[in-house]
This record gives C-alpha cells, sequence and structure tokens, in this order.
C-alpha cells in the first residue's frame, strides 16, 4: 500500500476503483479473493483503491474495521493507494478516526448521510474527525443540502479536506449549477466525479474534473485507464467507443442495485469470488443474474483483447481493438 502524503496531483492520475469487498459464507473477509480482485485492477493499471459503497461499508462493524484496514494494506502493492470510507453516523466516524490514527492510511472518504444533518454540523463534525483521525477527508457529496458550497471551500482551505467525490445526479450532467459554482471555489483538481462511467466524459471534459470514480472498471481496468486517458486527450471517438464497453454493465446496475449487481458481475465475469454479500444488502434477484454474467463476461473479453494487444506491444493493434468495440458474449 502506497503510504506516502497523499498530494493533489494524485487524483487526476488514475481513476479511482471503488471495488466489492469478498467475504466467506459465514461473512468473514475472504483475505485471498480480496487479493485476487486487487492484483487484477493493479494489473490493468489501476492506482487508487476506493473501498465505500460497492463494498458496502455502510454496514461494516466497527469491530471488524482494524482488520479490514490491515488486510487492504497487505493485499495492495506498495503503489496502490487504499482509501477506507467511514460512517456515515458521527459516532462510527469516531470510532473508526480513532483506529484510523494508529494506520497509515492518509485519507478516508465520508459516507453521505441522508438527513439528520445540517452544514454546520457537518462542518464542525468533520473538522474533529479529521482531527481525531489525523489526516485529512474525502467528502462524498450526493445532495445539495448536505453541505453548501461555501462551507465545502472552508473545509478544504483549512486541510479538513483533501478531495471531493461529487456524486449529484442530474437528468444532463452538462447542465449543473451546483457544480459550477463549487468549482469557482474549489479546484477541479480536487473534485472527481463520483457515478461511474455515464457522466464521467462530460464532467472530464467540460467540467475539468480530476478523474472519476469506477466500479465497472474494476472488471475492465486497463480499457477504464484508457478512458480516462482518451477523454483528457481529446480522442473522442476512442472515448466514444470505449464509453460504450462499459454501458451494458453500467445500465444493469442502474436498473437493478449499483452495489449489488457489481458484487454478483465479479464473481460471475471468473475474475474473483466476492462470496456473501454483507447484510442488510442481498445478492441480485436471480433472474437477473443471467444477464448479468453476460454483461461482466463481454466486458471482461474486452478487457481481455486490450490486454492482448498491449502485451504485443502493438499500439495499432489496440486502437484496432478499440475501434471494434466490446465483444459480445
Amino acid at each position: 500500500m502506497n503510504v506516502s502524503p497523499i498530494v493533489e496531483r494524485e487524483f487526476a492520475s488514475t481513476v479511482m476503483a471503488v471495488p466489492p469487498l469478498a467475504r466467506r459464507s459465514d461473512f468473514s473477509l475472504d483475505v485471498e479473493q480480496n487479493r485476487k480482485l486487487v492484483r487484477h485492477m493493479e494489473a490493468g493499471g489501476l492506482r487508487t483503491l476506493l473501498y465505500g459503497g460497492n463494498a458496502n461499508l455502510y454496514h461494516v462493524a466497527v469491530s471488524e474495521f482494524r482488520d479490514l484496514m490491515d488486510m487492504l494494506a497487505e493485499v495492495t502493492a506498495p503503489e496502490t493507494r487504499v482509501i477506507p470510507a467511514i460512517g456515515p453516523d458521527y459516532g462510527k466516524m469516531l470510532d473508526q478516526a480513532r483506529i484510523l490514527a494508529q494506520t497509515q492510511h492518509q485519507t478516508a472518504m465520508v459516507l453521505p448521510l441522508a438527513g439528520f444533518t445540517t452544514p454546520a454540523g457537518v462542518e464542525a463534525g468533520l473538522t474533529r474527525i479529521a482531527d481525531a483521525a489525523g489526516i485529512p477527508l474525502t467528502l462524498y457529496i450526493k445532495s445539495e443540502s448536505y453541505v453548501d458550497v461555501d462551507t465545502l471551500a472552508r473545509l478544504i482551505d483549512r486541510g479538513t479536506l483533501i478531495a471531493v467525490k461529487y456524486a449529484i445526479v442530474r437528468e444532463d450532467p452538462s447542465n449543473d449549477p451546483y457544480l459550477r459554482r463549487l468549482l469557482q471555489s474549489v479546484s477541479a483538481s480536487r473534485v472527481v466525479s463520483g457515478m461511474g462511467e455515464r457522466p464521467a466524459l462530460v464532467h472530464v471534459r467540460d467540467f475539468g474534473l480530476a478523474s472519476w470514480t469506477t466500479g465497472s472498471g474494476c472488471i475492465a481496468a486497463r480499457a477504464v485507464m484508457a478512458l480516462l486517458s482518451a477523454a483528457k486527450e481529446g480522442r473522442a471517438d476512442e472515448a466514444q467507443r470505449l464509453f460504450e464497453a462499459f454501458m451494458p454493465l453500467e445500465t444493469l446496475r442502474d436498473d437493478i442495485s449499483l452495489i449489488r449487481v457489481l458484487h454478483d458481475a465479479v464473481t460471475l465475469s471468473g475474475i474473483a469470488d466476492m462470496g456473501a454479500i454483507l447484510p442488510l444488502l442481498s445478492h441480485s434477484p436471480a433472474e437477473t443474474l443471467p444477464a448479468i454474467g453476460a454483461a461482466a463476461r463481454a466486458l471482461l473479453a474486452f478487457e481481455q483483447s486490450l490486454t492482448a494487444a498491449a502485451q504485443d506491444g502493438n499500439l495499432t493493434s489496440i486502437q484496432q481493438k478499440v475501434q471494434k468495440g466490446p465483444i459480445v458474449a
């Protein structure tokens, strides 16, 4: 695990993977299956792993949190940054912050809490949590009412926050007055799009956000890194073709469940067995599993075609693979 102090330029250097978490049938952590998934993501070039919603950390016990932190540090390569999630409530965050203070993690993401908050309360609470953990925090925003732009800017200026995961859903992501106001006060290099690939091209191209978070990219790491490169370098046609490879699985996630579908998709792809999903969630409905498996395997096949081209050292071949689009299972 990368234990060096986190710096702003990191957020633009890699898509931020948000993987599921492998557990055995008794819900204990499955170290080897988590290691398999991490190795797959790292082989594709992903260098920041955010264990949050897709890992179902909303429901993780505080009593398990230190074991989880130690496992993530152990299964990742020395150059891989691990960002664990904490919260979403203040009491749980405080207990987890005290644990984080005993580890080498350099930031943690605050899970969003709906209701029972005020912007002033969020500001006071996050300040105390950052002090307890001894590290700056990353804030996950899913609602305009959670914290106002001025408060958010103060928290970044003070060093309480180092980054923002922006995930307020818009029917048209290009029409987002709140995000535009936010970027007047906060550097775009500290803001990461937090809703997967669907709004990512708009957020990176039109708003200049550093990068985005990916669930499906846990299966297709090389492809999602190629998408980041194409988006930032203005290769619009290539970016669109790569983008389209992710849409079948992303659509299933949107339609059924972002967390549950990704958990099952990784297992059905054959990359690693994610095993049981921690309550209070459950697996995807049985009737949806054939479609999830087909989409996951098609995305993995596309990923493998890019990997084979890269191993051949043939850039023309890689471009041809991209131009042909995803392989249909």
